[in-house]
């Protein structure tokens, strides 16, 4: 019996899994880390302390096994960037969250540049993306001298440690992320290094999602010689592990933000307004699997606004019910635009509204207008995404922490009018990881086992049609342009 560790290290903490080849109940230990916002529209982490959680849920996940790790797999949130010395593998500043709004003007004033950044790597200008992360810390932070600099999202960040600075290595679907990566070659593009000013000496190792990168080496209770043998962003890791591996499928996860993915198969396609063109992922066979993407920023974090914020609820798993407990939002409609709207809107200036509140309006209704707002944002992106891939939706398969709460998904269902499918496992993401890294080592030998491993917990089908999107979209284009760029 195999089994390997996925490490899912995302935007509010760090879960690392046991994945066992057949399929039996899994483990895992989690740890959630800090949140930093130094001003309005700021997002920060402490790399050292995504390490540090990093290492005690390994080492805990490791303590109660009764039998040697085959592999590791890693999975991270994306765009979040960290700079770290090579000479003391100390990071050099905060890591800048992928939330992160504060390359908004520089990403406006690269707008002659537009039709160069979509060719070349299938992104929107947007300071979503670490390119422009990226050239703000080498502006603005006291870094090391660019030739013992390292500049990486966190899966590089992560395998530098695992490997005590022996692997400087990402891959094709975190690369893809950057705004610095040419999809078409799979190779860091000088051109788009030069318009950002990021030198490409500074950027790791691109190797494929699925081989060896290296092995664990003096990590706190862990064995030494571990192979860490896969790695993907989330959420094409979840794509992975939905098993959404023929062309045609999709998944959407419903975390901190919603992230929707088609996948489109081998041949790269043209940019497509509103979507995004990622690396779904690439098995070393020479052929990458490539996929539209439609990203929302904003859900799952609403909900913890919603605790954290306004107090409405004291734990997060609450807010099902009491969104249900009202039989409709009552008429408000809540935009989540934190930190500004993602696909298809693509507008770093928007902030988030309330609209339609009266003096009937309760804390219920506002939950049930958050709640609503993952399905308007889903039922968005999914109808730019078809239009642009030529493609009809006929099912979408659902994961994350809101997809628990059967309510939303029904919903989802009537207003994208195609069945809504939940797995039996929801950490989807986690599997993706542990999938990939399996793969490499022989845990599993084929796609089809991975397909194999995937089974229904409920299919949802559409009953009744939505009758509420036009006045959602009126609450969008309130929200829309509201920050100006300072």
């Amino acid at each position: 019996m195999g089994v390997v560790l996925a490490i899912d290290a995302g935007t509010t903490g760090v879960r690392t899994r046991a994945v066992f080849d057949d399929g039996q109940k899994s483990f895992s230990a989690y740890r959630e880390f800090t949140q930093y916002f130094p001003q309005p529209g700021w997002v920060e982490h402490d790399a050292a302390e995504i390490w540090s959680a990093v290492v005690t849920t390994l080492s805990d996940v490791v303590s109660q096994l009764k039998q040697p790790v085959s592999a590791i797999g890693i999975t991270n949130q994306r765009e979040t960037v960290v700079a770290w010395d090579r000479r003391t593998s100390e990071p050099c500043a905060r890591a800048i969250v992928w939330q992160d709004r504060r390359t908004a003007q520089r990403c406006s004033d690269l707008e002659p540049h537009l039709e160069t950044v979509r060719r070349i790597t299938g992104l929107v200008l947007d300071p979503y993306f670490s390119g422009t992360k990226a050239a703000w810390l080498i502006e603005h932070e006291q870094l090391a001298p660019i030739e013992h600099l390292c500049i990486g999202t966190i899966d590089s960040w992560l395998v530098w440690q695992l490997t005590a600075g022996n692997a400087f290595v990402t891959d094709p679907s975190n690369a893809s992320r950057t705004m610095l990566f040419d999809i078409n070659t799979l190779q860091w593009s000088q051109e788009m290094c030069d318009l950002l000013h990021v030198p490409i000496s500074v950027l790791p190792q691109v190797q494929p999602s699925s081989g060896r990168y290296g092995v664990t080496t003096d990590v706190a209770g862990v064995p030494n010689g571990i192979p860490i043998s896969g790695i993907a962003g989330d959420q094409q890791a979840a794509l992975f592990g939905q098993a959404c591996t023929s062309v045609g499928m999709a998944k959407n996860t419903y975390g901190t933000g919603s992230f929707i993915l088609l996948n489109v198969g081998t041949t790269c396609p043209a940019p497509s307004e509103g979507m995004l063109t990622t690396v779904a992922w690439n098995l070393g066979d020479g052929k990458p699997v490539y996929a539209l993407e439609g990203a929302i920023f904003v859900t799952g974090a609403a909900v913890q606004w919603l605790r954290d914020g306004l107090g409405i609820i004291s734990t997060s798993d609450e807010v099902g019910a009491l969104a249900e407990s009202v039989p409709d939002s009552g008429g408000v409609f809540v935009v989540p635009a934190f930190t500004g709207l993602g696909s298809p809107w693509w507008d770093p200036y928007a902030r988030g509204t309330i609209v339609g509140i009266t003096r009937g309006t309760t804390r219920a209704h506002i939950a049930r207008a958050v709640v609503d707002a993952m399905v308007y944002q889903t039922q968005d992106a999914i109808a730019a995404m078809t239009s642009a891939g030529g493609v009809a939706l006929a099912e979408l398969r659902v994961d994350g922490g809101a997809s628990v709460m059967d309510a939303m998904l029904q919903r989802q269902a009537n207003a994208l009018g195609v069945p809504v499918l939940r797995p039996t496992d929801h950490e989807t993401t986690a599997l993706g990881a542990a999938y990939l890294a399996g793969l490499a080592e022989g845990v599993w030998t084929n796609l089809d086992e991975i397909g194999n491993m995937w089974t229904l917990d409920r299919r949802f089908e559409p009953s009744a049609p939505d009758t509420s999107h036009e006045t959602w979209l009126r609450a969008v284009e309130r929200s829309r342009h509201w920050a100006t760029p300072d």
